[in-house]
């Protein structure tokens, strides 16, 4: 019996810990962490991932036992390692929803709002575009498996242990959050500039000529402008998907200790 217990204990510590961190990242990863994926789905999904990439993960051994106060430790450990790689590439989406609420601003379309599925939250219906833009192109690119890909290489250089991600780590993940808003204001500044000129040319016209109701003409032609100039820059998002996933690939590989 003691035999048994011990080959048991010992599958449970190589599936459970990985399974712990899979699920923690599917918890908080782009697309996946919304509200349109069931939790059973999610369960599901982690468990398949989880005995798919078990052959392939080194022996797990941090030294106690699962049901202990140190297993407890190096649960929560794995809990805030999948979380912190679901948290950047959640981040990294949100940059373009932030990027679609300020060129809505612009345009006078923020009073036009729907529901947001991956928070629940109203958010501008171009910001809601352009995440399902974003979302649409993260998915092409195979974005999903490079998360599988991510947390498998973290065992290797983050291993199930007592510790976890040091304080530079969260730092860089604090430094990231940051980093959105200066590349949604990037990828929108185009657009903001264009806006800003007709807005300025109707307030000189407005000055000039003082019997013109600048909110009768100036709102439609302001709104039909900005999505002319939404259309001409339409095309410059996927350079500037790029770039931003290119950093944040660099800054998940960063915060795990692992070489890209």
């Amino acid at each position: 019996m003691d035999l048994v217990t011990q080959v048991l204990m010992e599958w449970l510590q190589q599936h459970l810990w990985p399974l712990t961190r899979v699920s923690s990242m599917l918890m908080s990863m782009a697309l996946f962490s919304g509200t349109l994926v069931n939790s059973r789905i999610k369960v599901l999904l982690s468990l398949a991932i989880t005995f798919a990439i078990s052959p392939a993960l080194p022996d797990v051994n941090p030294g106690v036992e699962i049901f202990t106060v140190g297993g407890m430790l190096v649960t929560a450990q794995q809990i805030v390692i999948g979380v912190a790689l679901g948290l950047l590439s959640l981040l990294f989406l949100q940059t373009f929803v932030l990027g679609g609420q300020i060129i809505a601003m612009q345009i006078g379309l923020g009073f036009a709002s729907m529901v947001d599925p991956t928070n629940g939250q109203q958010v501008p219906v171009i910001a809601q575009f352009f995440l399902m833009l974003a979302s649409l192109i993260f998915l092409a690119l195979d974005g999903h498996l490079l998360m599988i890909q991510m947390v498998v290489a973290s065992f290797d250089s983050v291993p199930v242990a007592m510790t976890g991600l040091n304080a530079d780590a969260f730092r860089m993940i604090a430094d990231w959050g940051s980093s959105m808003f200066s590349a949604a204001l990037t990828a929108m500044l185009s657009g903001i500039i264009a806006l800003l000129l007709i807005n300025l040319s109707f307030g000189v016209m407005t000055r000039a000529a003082p019997q013109l109701n600048i909110f009768a003409i100036g709102f439609p032609i302001t709104m039909v402008s900005g999505l002319i100039v939404l259309w001409l820059t339409l095309g410059g998002f996927i350079f500037h998907f790029e770039n931003q996933w290119q950093e944040a690939v660099s800054v998940m590989c960063t915060v795990i200790g692992s070489r890209c």
